[in-house]
């Protein structure tokens, strides 16, 4: 459905450190990047996209999506190594469904990211 998200940040070094290390088991690496911009995604496609923020940040939700519980599990711990705070530590949440394995992470500008498996 998306083409792409950008994501408005305050403290773009701080940002890049966070998405490298947290994307880092999807495969996601920094693919572009200039003063005011980063962008991350599978080698040669950036999808997510930081902007410097012109204003402050209010923060969403973002979920991305693996079809395996050790990535999620390696997204939660590079992404708090990296400076992320927990938000929900990698597990079932069988209130969701029963096969529904997350990750939640608070990025360095409030926005709170989540890995996902559902297999």
């Amino acid at each position: 459905m998306f083409d792409h998200i950008g994501l408005h940040v305050r403290d773009l070094e701080a940002s890049i450190k966070f998405y490298t290390a947290a994307l880092a088991p999807f495969g996601h690496v920094l693919g572009s990047r200039d003063d005011t911009s980063a962008g991350f995604g599978p080698p040669g496609a950036p999808s997510l996209w930081l902007y410097v923020a012109k204003t402050k940040s209010t923060g969403i939700h973002l979920a991305l999506a693996t079809t395996k519980r050790a990535l999620v599990d390696k997204f939660y711990a590079g992404g708090i190594e990296a400076g992320g705070k927990d938000n929900g530590k990698p597990g079932l949440r069988k209130d969701y469904s029963p096969t529904y394995y997350a990750a939640f992470l608070v990025d360095p500008d409030g926005n709170n990211i989540e890995a996902v498996c559902t297999a």
